[in-house]
């Protein structure tokens, strides 16, 4: 019998069994699909060797009229800007306080009790000392005066930290530390950190993890949403905006050592939202768009308290004046169907806007409205603020349902993976889904966490040229696709800190061979199953792609069962490389699989390098009896 040429269909399909989708691939990780061929996705690497502080769960990239690049990334402790390897600390500042800190510390102990009358401070939140003079002992001026990471707040008036040096060594009192530090002690304190878990209680948890209010109900605001951040470039400048919290505007003139300050302490602020869930710019007109703003009240003044339907704009070009007059086009408008904006992104000429129940766009219109809405779904909503991704096939994004795409009209997109993503995705940190971009590939893809997870671990990868669909494990938090970059950029996590990556670079790890990589078919038979298989030859037919030299190695595993309740056996493990012509092999079964991987088995050992494409297998395959 002449061997078999096995051509599978493109795209990983778990919508039905393992047996019903016979000629198809039924799992997969960190693979692509390109040209209807299975191939290993490209490595990647740090992008700086300098790491940040909390996740990042948002990414900016603008360029200047000089041409410097840069990267806003904004986390649950912080924001950052950097055109270099250094990230460049602009967090704004939320209060200070002059001649007010006295210190207390104790013998044997590094932790001191600075006492501040009603300082705001939840745990974990930074303050720049100054002005302070010794303790007396070890805990000198320069031990005090630099930022410190509050760790408890024993009350309103107080808090502790932990005294260290310039280094970052930890300083132990001793007993002549027994001063105030001084007279003159100032401190400046950076507005509230951020969740790193979402809370759910009656629409909104209620406090910073570990704070009294935790998990209770509590209207919107900052300390109850998971921390997010949105940001776009005005001009040269950066705007900025915490959901449920402020709005504020970086100044590229004044330097990376300038902090980011709040609209309304801009020059002829007027009116300014004071609370929102996200900000952007208009296309061409250019108004600051709030989304959840804080409507203005009868007597003329914001309200403080974030209505989360209301869109309010800036006058064109001016985004200190926010007052709707009719010498400018400042002015507001309120969405009816849903309960709150889930998430907005500019689009072509229009602006798409989701609730959780609904999809609007908002067009700019001229004087007087300014800007018009119009309805265009009521029952699909967004899954997370970061959900939606605009393509060059228009905008992508999921809901609690399904995905979708818009290009003039709504159409939901066929997955063949739709069971395996939504029946373990875990809803409860849904906020924490983001929507990617890889152009160079024609991929949109979503990371998500699944089962009980509390963070992301997996992601699923549409490619809209071709249309299939792709899964795999992997924990990134915020991606920006090439072009102000060279390579896409992530930002991930290590057991050593927090770093940006860049994707789609070498092969590799980060350094390391990049494991788990696998692509299996599902089950194979002939004539239906009616007589067992038997294997005797296999024909490889892979292309080495990466930089590992010529010896690059991936293995080929067959394994077998008879019925598709039992269990797969693995019943052939062997080594390719790009001189294997043929393997030999003996098994005998009703259905096999195939699988292709990289560096599971113990066989291969540790390789750098690998990249891997792969082709139409052959087998020499005979039927062997009914028994």
């Amino acid at each position: 019998m002449p061997y078999t040429k096995y051509t599978f269909r493109p795209g990983i399909n778990r919508e039905g069994t393992d047996y019903s989708n016979e000629g198809g691939w039924f799992n997969g990780n960190l693979v692509r699909f390109r040209k209807g061929k299975p191939e290993k996705i490209g490595g990647w690497a740090k992008a700086s060797s300098t790491e940040y502080l909390g996740t990042a769960r948002a990414l900016h990239g603008w360029v200047d009229v000089s041409g410097t690049k840069y990267l806003g990334l904004g986390t649950t402790l912080k924001y950052y800007v950097t055109s270099g390897d250094n990230f460049d600390d602009i967090t704004p500042i939320r209060a200070t306080t002059t001649n007010g800190i006295v210190f207390a510390a104790t013998n044997g102990s590094s932790t001191i009790t600075a006492t501040d009358s009603n300082h705001g401070c939840v745990a974990g939140d930074f303050v720049t000392l100054s002005g302070a003079a010794t303790l007396g002992g070890l805990v000198t001026a320069a031990v005090l005066n630099q930022e410190y990471q509050i760790i408890t707040v024993p009350s309103v008036n107080t808090y502790t930290f932990t005294a260290k040096d310039t280094s970052g060594a930890t300083v132990t009192a001793n007993s002549d530390d027994d001063g105030n530090g001084g007279s003159g002690v100032d401190g400046a304190y950076q507005i509230n950190i951020g969740l790193d878990l979402y809370v759910q209680s009656t629409g909104w948890g209620a406090g910073t993890w570990g704070a009294g209010t935790f998990g209770s109900s509590s209207p919107l605001s900052s300390s109850n949403q998971l921390r997010i951040w949105s940001h776009d470039n005005f001009g040269e400048d950066l705007l900025m905006n915490v959901r449920g919290g402020g709005i504020y505007y970086w100044d590229e003139s004044s330097g990376s050592s300038a902090r980011a300050v709040p609209f309304t302490s801009l020059a002829g602020a007027n009116l300014v939202p004071t609370i929102a869930l996200q900000i952007l710019v208009s296309d061409v007109d250019r108004h600051v768009v709030c989304f959840g703003a804080d409507p203005i009240n009868s007597s003329g003044v914001r309200t403080s308290a974030s209505d989360p339907m209301l869109i309010a704009w800036s006058d064109q070009e001016n985004p200190a004046e926010w007052e709707p007059l009719s010498t400018n086009t400042a002015g507001s408008l309120r969405l009816s169907a849903g309960s709150v904006i889930v998430g907005a992104i500019r689009a072509g000429q229009e602006t798409l806007i989701w609730t959780d129940t609904s999809m609007y766009n908002l067009q700019f219109v001229g004087p007087p409205y300014t800007f018009g809405t119009v309805l265009l779904n009521e029952g699909i909503g967004l899954i997370s603020p970061k959900g939606v991704v605009n393509t060059p096939r228009g905008a992508f994004w999921m809901d609690r349902k399904g995905f979708y795409n818009y290009s003039g009209d709504i159409k939901p997109i066929p997955c063949s993976v739709h069971d395996y993503v939504f029946s373990d995705l875990n809803e409860g940190q849904s906020y924490k889904v983001f929507g990617f971009l890889n152009k160079q590939f024609d991929e949109v893809g979503w990371f998500y966490p699944s089962g009980s997870s509390t963070e992301i671990d997996r992601y699923v990868v549409y490619n809209y040229n071709e249309q299939v669909w792709t899964i795999g494990q992997l924990a990134r938090f915020a991606w920006l696709d090439e072009g102000i970059v060279e390579f896409p950029r992530a930002t991930g996590k290590t057991s050593s800190g927090n770093y940006l990556y860049a994707h789609e670079t070498g092969n590799d790890d980060d350094g390391s061979a990049m494991a788990d990589v696998f692509i299996e078919s599902s089950d194979l038979d002939i004539q239906d199953g009616d007589y067992f298989s038997s294997i005797s030859r296999v024909i490889p037919d892979v292309k080495f792609t990466g930089n590992g030299g010529s010896e690059q190695t991936i293995n080929f595993i067959l394994k077998t069962r008879d019925y598709p309740g039992e269990s797969l056996t693995t019943n052939t493990t062997q080594n390719v490389t790009g001189t294997t012509t043929r393997f030999d092999t003996r098994l005998r079964a009703r259905q096999m699989t195939f699988r292709v991987e990289s560096d599971d088995d113990n066989s291969i050992g540790t390789q750098l390098g690998v990249g891997w494409r792969l082709g139409d297998t052959r087998m020499d395959v005979k039927p062997s009896g009914r028994r």
